[in-house]
């Protein structure tokens, strides 16, 4: 079983892009969810997907199983999504010794951009990039399950606007 530990920040300024070292397409779907536990259906660049568990509570650290799946399997799951299917793409931008993830919205959260750093333990604190705003990890609105299940495209993205 694989843990997995993240915190995730809004990005407030372009500054990482100077930084990418790699970049993939996401299309992905919830096909079922339940209070404490996910199935994610995710299509990467067209080419490859994968199908994740993700169990527990707490928004920084949960079990998670992911497996490859072929990819037409993949977009006939997408097809049953609950909700909306989120778009994105994902940059990778190396930052003292971290990978950081920053993940650029299309689709219906066009305009959101998350950052997320993966972890080895919950008390890590890595350094922060200049890019880097304010703290949304505990902030349920940010999930992308809660993204893809309760539309709060409006709340997120026209608010964001104004304070990023």
């Amino acid at each position: 079983m694989a843990k997995e530990i993240e915190r995730k920040f809004l990005v407030k300024t372009n500054g990482w892009r100077g930084e990418v070292t790699s970049s993939s397409d996401f299309v992905q779907a919830y096909v079922a969810a339940v209070e404490d536990r996910s199935l994610r259906v995710r299509v990467i660049d067209d080419r490859r997907a994968t199908l994740t568990i993700k169990i527990g509570r707490q928004m920084i650290s949960r079990d998670e199983f992911e497996y490859e799946i072929p990819v037409a399997d993949a977009k006939d799951l997408i097809g049953s999504a609950l909700g909306i299917v989120l778009e994105k793409t994902r940059y990778e931008v190396m930052h003292e010794g971290f990978t950081w993830e920053v993940d650029v919205y299309a689709g219906a959260y066009e305009g959101l951009v998350v950052a997320e750093v993966e972890l080895q333990h919950e008390e890590q604190q890595p350094p922060l990039p200049s890019w880097v705003g304010g703290e949304v990890t505990g902030d349920r609105r940010f999930s992308n399950l809660v993204m893809a299940t309760e539309d709060l495209s409006r709340e997120l993205c026209d608010g964001l606007s104004h304070s990023a």
